[in-house]
């Protein structure tokens, strides 16, 4: 009889593990999911369909700092024009990527340079960020897992912290991005680290205000972590979404000559 209860409660015992363990994986499951769509939809709402902007970016170094006024165009989530219309030395320096493919423009030199995938990640005009920060890359879409790790509340306001792992092979130099996205699907923060998951840089965003129909955070801070006094701010000031761009805008053509 003893040996018969015995049974019955190992029975239940192993049982209930079973059902914990699928319960940690479709948890596990859920909470990649969830956080893949969060990101994507956080790119999403960061571009719009399409988007119309003008920025001042502001290089700050120990010694010296200077700034340039840009003009952007982005479209879905592979097309977007970055050219340099102030000061007068840098005006016409652009920067496009079409599909898969990007390319930058000098006008003292008049060459189209088409940039290899390693060239991605190398900082955009010695700025502090990247050339896939500013296009906002959907490589962070693609080429990695994203987990949910954690749910909070600031002001009413859902944040969700997100862990991003690069996938077996993919072409990237981060051993791990964190994101805050809030729950309105609003980029808060980006955090980057080296392969040895020691924090490199991280990039902040505020000052949310409407525009159109739409909140978007109108500065932003990307700052080297080993460096205080190293940073780029990027202001916004002006930003339209979901105008109707001609397919010319996104055109190596245009890089030459973007008619600014």
């Amino acid at each position: 009889m003893k040996k018969a209860v015995l049974a019955i409660v190992i029975l239940i015992f192993a049982a209930t593990s079973q059902a914990r363990m699928n319960a940690e994986i479709i948890m596990d499951t859920e909470a990649i999911t969830n956080a893949g769509t969060i990101v994507k939809n956080a790119f999403d709402y960061w571009r719009g369909q399409t988007s119309v902007s003008t920025t001042i970016m502001t290089v700050h170094r120990p010694d010296w700092e200077r700034s340039m006024t840009i003009k952007s165009w982005t479209r879905g989530e592979s097309d977007s024009l970055f050219v340099i219309i102030e000061p007068a030395k840098d005006k016409g320096n652009g920067t496009l990527k079409a599909g898969k493919g990007m390319w930058i423009y000098n006008p003292k030199i008049n060459r189209v340079i088409k940039l290899p995938p390693s060239m991605m990640s190398q900082a955009w005009q010695g700025s502090d960020f990247s050339n896939n920060d500013l296009v906002k890359s959907d490589s962070l879409i693609k080429d990695y897992v994203h987990t949910l790790e954690a749910t909070t509340l600031d002001q009413d306001k859902k944040i969700h912290t997100i862990r991003s792992i690069p996938k077996p092979d993919a072409p990237v130099i981060w051993g791990m991005i964190k994101l805050k996205i809030r729950e309105d699907f609003i980029l808060l923060s980006e955090e980057f680290f080296d392969e040895d998951l020691q924090t490199v840089k991280i990039m902040t965003a505020w000052d949310i205000q409407k525009s159109g129909d739409k909140l978007f955070p109108m500065k932003w801070k990307m700052q080297k972590s080993d460096a205080t006094d190293e940073y780029t701010f990027l202001v916004y000031e002006k930003i339209e979404f979901n105008k109707k761009l001609s397919n010319h805008i996104f055109t190596r053509t245009n890089l030459k000559n973007p008619g600014i």
